[in-house]
């Protein structure tokens, strides 16, 4: 309407928003870095905990540095009475994002920084948060199964404990180092829905948990986060690999969304999925049930002919956490308990070089109409 307004893309595609040092997507080759470093290596060789202090510093820790950071990680892991005491009144059958995006909220209340908007206290609202996302999942699933709440343990490691806390059980090798994994896969990725609602209410200067909970909310839906339980719903629907095929053709005939595939930004193999279809595929092997992983990858098969549309990263995550036991509405929240440590990284970068982001709108409305008395309105 405006020449004071640049041309509208739908979604903002293609719209350069902020500068960051935390993340870049090429999307034409499929590359993802992460503060300069490859997220192929970062799969292969690093930990979650190593990823988490990177996208803060925008440097990998030194020893006495990532010791440092787990053992303040491992101190904040708890949450507090009063936030079991919310969770148990939450209502039967709440759903999990909605659970934390209250309970996160919640948490503002118990941090001791407050108010406090100074960088050494925001970095500490960061690694509370960081810190205690999982514990919040898993507390959430016990105590909505009848189970009391089980503590941290200070010798294992974020995804260690996610599963220790869920479970109750010493988790193994294998299942410890696929949930790392996807936690190091999930860590960050540049401008994404939630990460842009974070950044827009940290631009405002309002608090870290306001912001975080902005993020929470974009995170759960299904064009979003929620695309990888959307994923699972699918493969549980159809049920067999004979059916792939027939169920595929009949959603694009009806000219519906499938879910896991396609990506705003890639235009080639998503990296992460690189990463997440060796994860399903070996876990197919070694539980000895290959239903879902062979139904994933025949799906992949007959949408990428039929579409040429490439698995993004949810695709296979939903293959990876199913064969691990996890529930299907825990996918998105565990998501959560990766991208907060990007979330925190990019609000800790708009709040050290602060701009309030105030878009325009593109007007297709009327123009200078007359006002009518309300008794002459027909």
């Amino acid at each position: 309407m405006s020449n004071e307004v640049n041309a509208v893309k739908a979604g903002l595609e293609g719209a350069v928003a902020a500068s960051s040092s935390i993340s870049y997507i090429d999307g034409n080759i499929g590359k993802l870095i992460y503060s300069g470093y490859n997220i192929h290596d970062l799969a292969q060789h690093s930990t979650f905990e190593e990823v988490i202090y990177l996208l803060w510093n925008n440097q990998l820790p030194s020893p006495y540095e990532l010791d440092n950071l787990k053992a303040q990680l491992t101190q904040e892991a708890g949450i507090p009475s009063e936030i079991h005491q919310l969770m148990r009144s939450l209502p039967s059958g709440v759903n999990p994002m909605d659970m934390l995006r209250t309970v996160v909220s919640a948490l503002s209340f118990y941090d001791p920084d407050g108010q406090d908007m100074s960088r050494e206290a925001n970095v500490r609202k960061a690694i509370r948060l960081t810190a205690k996302f999982p514990t919040l999942v898993t507390t959430f699933q016990r105590l909505r199964n009848g189970l009391e709440p089980i503590e941290p343990r200070k010798d294992l490691s974020i995804a260690g404990n996610f599963l220790y806390t869920l479970r109750g059980t010493q988790p193994d090798d294998v299942a410890t180092r696929t949930i790392d994994v996807a936690l190091v896969l999930h860590a960050d990725h540049e401008l994404n829905a939630s990460t842009f609602a974070a950044r827009v209410t940290a631009a405002t200067l309002s608090d870290m948990y306001s912001s975080v909970v902005s993020a929470i909310g974009a995170l759960k839906g299904p064009l979003h986060g929620g695309a990888n339980e959307g994923v699972i719903k699918n493969l549980l629907e159809i049920g067999s690999v004979e059916k792939v095929e027939g169920w595929v053709l009949e959603q694009l005939a009806q000219k519906q969304k499938i879910m896991g595939f396609g990506h705003r930004v890639y235009h080639t193999e998503d990296p992460r999925a690189t990463h997440l279809r060796k994860m399903s595929g070996e876990l197919a092997k070694r539980s000895g049930e290959a239903k879902y992983y062979e139904m994933s990858r025949k799906m992949e098969e007959v949408v990428m002919r039929e579409k040429g549309l490439n698995p993004n990263v949810d695709f296979y995550s939903a293959s990876t956490y199913y064969s691990l036991g996890l529930p299907t509405d825990l996918f998105t929240p565990i998501f959560a308990c990766s991208r907060i440590s990007g979330w925190t990284a990019h609000i800790l970068e708009q709040y050290a070089n602060n701009r309030l982001i105030r878009p325009r709108a593109e007007y297709i409305g009327g123009m200078d109409l007359k006002y009518v008395p309300l008794e002459e309105r027909g």
